[in-house]
């Protein structure tokens, strides 16, 4: 039966839809396959007692089909589930992921056209014995479109739980983590909305400074909104503003549910109620999506220009320092090793970009610095920064990093992307922002705020090449180098020995043992390359391959510090916030040269711990040492793709976002 591209009304073609659908409730589809196939999946086969799990529908339209969200639109129909349960097992409600909007002959749809899972949570009661055998059934019900046809489909799906430990296959929790993130999350402020001459104006709180390159309202019930009518958006001040025509009878409404769409697949749940509404703004649009681009873009220079200052990037100084000491030479040659060494840093953060662009997409909760939550790339990068510190101590020549040896551009250019690798782990002033912003730029946009971060870090070297005067300003090159290389490999070994500590707090004492190991074998191995060339390579490939074989991750330990920090969960935020208590919250991880400053540093002073005790101050540890997708996804809420980040919730108030360097006096006055 045709379900478009007919001239009747739209109540009408709802009502055939509607009526047409109702008889495959009450008996069982005949004929092939579904158009759009569908499963039910367990994040974990074993639940815990008094605990939940997730449950996911996950469905895969074939091409050219789809379904549709709760609401959906104009013209479709919701998918519907009946459940049999075992006694003691209840289920939630149904968890939609963020729809697209489908219009065909003037209707208005809100469908999903690609894989994609609707999740639902069970609960097991506290008296439910371990191993006890937990038949779960679905019968689901729903609609599959094309732009031509519609055929109501259902599917009988069973599970067979065991009450169990609750514990879940990795694979199994980074494939929910990949649903999970394509839900909207609340928004957790209630909005406002009026309606005046048949128009709907909604008002829903937004900061400023957050980013929204495209703004969409769903209706979660129909009767609100005129689905098939344009909508403008706009932002006035810490408000986003969305206009509409309203449904008839809708100015009688005590309260709208709804979602805003922000980006692609990504979306805010909401609630508003009567109430003032803020005159229109500056309209969300291209226009808007240009201008956070340019101030990302901008923030992300600025940003990599201050990494070179910052204590995270202290490091890797020493081939800076280097690079200047050769920029002393002709003009020509100086532009040569700048230009390589740029396009090293910069090819470097567009290719960290890149995956982590391809992991979030996966489902992945990745932030910036992702690739040191992996031992075996905390070794690797260890043995690389050793065998830089005995090069730099003389130990052997390595073309590039030697004041004897000219390493031409590639060498300028493997420098570039060394730094680059060590340097961005850390997130600055400006920086920050400008890579909170990338997450809700098309993923063209992101890619050009991660190559100005590159840029950023690229800078002094390219202002020293291309501006003689400043060039100029450089010692003459002289014997002074030979020495200035060797007082640098201290900063190396002491990079060496903080990446050591790291692997040690990741894979516990075996790992330990297996990276000194590891730089052992490989000092000799440098010692001997230039004498026994066969049995260098075989050590080389001995130091590495064994110790990446055989590591593994530790347990992670909690350390409460000077503070008291309890680890975090957002249950335990949310009880603290409701206790009417003040919350000191800081993500941190063992690689961050920023984090441990301030640890080591404001944190620990005493003036601190005793403002905290005297106002009762909570104070909650989020470590992502080894990447948590709960953390990252909390994390990209405020803004943000990597740590350090600092919040302070007053009672009753929202949380102030502190700055990436603290100060003793500022958290004290805090708690003042």
């Amino acid at each position: 039966m045709a379900c478009y591209r007919v001239p009747v009304p739209r109540f009408l073609l709802s009502l055939l839809i509607l009526l047409w659908a109702a008889p495959a409730a009450a008996q069982p589809l005949q004929g092939g396959p579904n158009n759009i196939a569908s499963t039910l999946v367990a994040e974990t086969s074993a639940p815990a007692p008094g605990q939940a799990v997730t449950l996911a529908f996950s469905f895969t339209p074939q091409a050219g089909w789809h379904g549709y969200w709760l609401n959906p639109g104009d013209a479709g129909q919701p998918m519907r589930v009946e459940w049999s349960l075992p006694a003691g097992v209840t289920a939630g409600p149904l968890r939609f992921p963020v729809p697209h909007t489908l219009t065909i002959s003037g209707l208005m749809n809100y469908v999903f056209e690609g894989p994609h899972a609707v999740l639902a949570e069970l609960r097991l009661a506290d008296g439910i014995a371990a191993g006890t055998r937990l038949p779960v059934r679905a019968r689901i019900d729903y609609l599959a479109c094309t732009d031509t046809i519609c055929v109501p489909e259902r599917a009988e799906l069973a599970l067979e739980l065991v009450a169990g430990d609750g514990a879940a296959a990795p694979a199994e929790r980074a494939r929910f983590d990949g649903w999970r993130a394509a839900l909207p999350r609340p928004l957790g402020v209630d909005g406002t909305f009026s309606v005046e001459n048949g128009r709907m104006r909604i008002a829903l709180p937004m900061p400023a400074d957050v980013a929204v390159p495209e703004a969409y309202l769903f209706p979660a019930e129909t009767g609100i909104l005129n689905h098939a009518a344009a909508q403008s958006a706009s932002r006035n001040g810490d408000a986003l503003i969305v206009e509409t025509d309203a449904a008839q009878g809708a100015e009688r409404l005590a309260s709208i549910d709804g979602l805003l769409r922000t980006g692609v697949g990504q979306g805010l749940t909401f609630t508003a109620r009567p109430g003032p509404v803020p005159a229109a703004g500056d309209p969300i649009g291209a226009r808007g999506d240009a201008s956070t681009l340019l101030l990302a873009l901008l923030g992300a220079i600025l940003g990599g220009l201050i990494l070179n200052i910052m204590p995270c990037v202290f490091p890797i100084l020493s081939l800076k320092a280097l690079s200047l000491a050769k920029a002393g030479g002709d003009a020509k040659s100086a532009r040569r090793e700048a230009l390589g060494y740029s396009a090293g840093v910069i090819a470097t953060c567009l290719a960290l970009g890149g995956v982590l662009l391809a992991l979030r997409a996966g489902g992945v909760a990745a932030g910036w610095a992702f690739q040191l939550q992996e031992p075996r790339v905390v070794l690797i990068l260890l043995l690389l920064v050793t065998a830089i510190a005995l090069n730099l101590a003389g130990l052997f020549r390595l073309p590039g990093l030697s004041v004897e040896s000219k390493g031409g551009t590639a060498g300028a250019f493997a420098t570039g992307a060394l730094a680059a690798f060590v340097a961005t782990p850390c997130t600055g002033p400006f920086m920050a922002a400008a890579l909170g912003a990338s997450i809700a730029l098309p993923a063209i946009g992101s890619l050009i705020v991660f190559g100005g971060l590159g840029l950023g870090l690229a800078l002094p070297f390219l202002l020293l090449a291309f501006v003689p005067a400043l060039r100029r300003m450089l010692p003459r090159p002289g014997p002074w180098m030979g020495r200035l290389q060797r007082i640098l490999s201290v900063p190396m070994f002491l990079t060496a020995l903080a990446l050591l500590w790291v692997l040690w707090r990741q894979t516990g004492n075996d790992g330990l043992v297996l990276g000194l190991g590891a730089a052992f074998l490989l000092g000799i191995a440098l010692w001997l390359l230039g004498r026994q060339r066969l049995a260098a390579v075989a050590l080389i490939v001995a130091a590495v391959a064994v110790p990446v074989a055989l590591l593994r991750p530790a347990p992670p330990t909690v350390s409460a510090g000077a503070l008291n920090a309890e680890p975090f969960s957002e249950t335990r935020l949310a009880q603290l916030r409701a206790e009417n208590r003040p919350v000191f919250l800081y993500f941190t991880a063992d690689w961050c040269i920023t984090c441990k400053v301030n640890e080591n540093g404001a944190m620990a002073d005493q003036a601190v711990a005793d403002a905290f005790a005297a106002r009762n101050v909570a104070v909650l540890e989020g470590d992502w040492t080894m990447g948590d997708a709960a953390i990252g996804r909390f994390l990209e809420r405020h803004g943000r793709l990597g740590v350090p980040l600092y919040l302070y919730y007053a009672p009753g108030q929202e949380p102030r976002i502190l700055p990436q360097l603290l100060s003793a006096e500022e958290l004290a006055a805090l708690a003042g």
